[in-house]
């Protein structure tokens, strides 16, 4: 039995209750990361579209996530419920202040995450890839640790 193992189980046996509840909680902090993470991945693709073009488009928008248009359509309005985005008739999609503040977030924490698989020695195009999922998934006190990470110096 690996180390791992051993661990779990000895966790497991000493207070079931307790480690049902540890990992219920961690169900539903994953599950409530999903949630934001589309949310949060739309408002910043919506933001390098107006960056890179001026404004977003629907069809855009679609095109760069692989997915329909009603189904972007469908998070639109629900972005636009929720205060994130404004969208003007004839013209595209722009964020609120509400949403620029969402967008920036979103890419500082990327940014952490980034720079902490780099320092672990992860290839830049993996921790690029990487840390866009990861992002969306770890705690503020997980990022904290991330960003003040330093690579211990190697004493041989």
């Amino acid at each position: 039995m690996s180390h791992l193992a051993k661990n779990v189980s000895n966790t497991l046996f000493q207070d079931p209750f307790k480690y049902i509840e540890d990992h219920v909680k961690g169900f539903c902090q994953a599950r409530e990361a999903n949630r934001r993470e589309i949310i949060d991945d739309y408002v910043e693709l919506i933001s390098d579209l107006i960056y890179k073009f001026g404004e977003a488009r629907q069809v855009d928008i679609a095109a760069y996530l692989g997915v329909s248009q009603p189904t972007v359509a469908k998070m639109l309005k629900r972005l636009n419920n929720t205060g994130l985005i404004e969208q003007l008739p004839y013209r595209g999609i722009f964020l609120t202040m509400k949403g620029e503040k969402l967008a920036k977030q979103s890419r500082i924490r990327h940014h952490i995450v980034e720079n902490f698989l780099l320092t672990l020695g992860v290839s830049p195009e993996i921790a690029r890839r990487d840390s866009e999922g990861l992002e969306h998934h770890v705690s503020d006190e997980t990022l904290i640790i991330f960003r003040n990470f330093k690579k211990p110096v190697n004493l041989r």
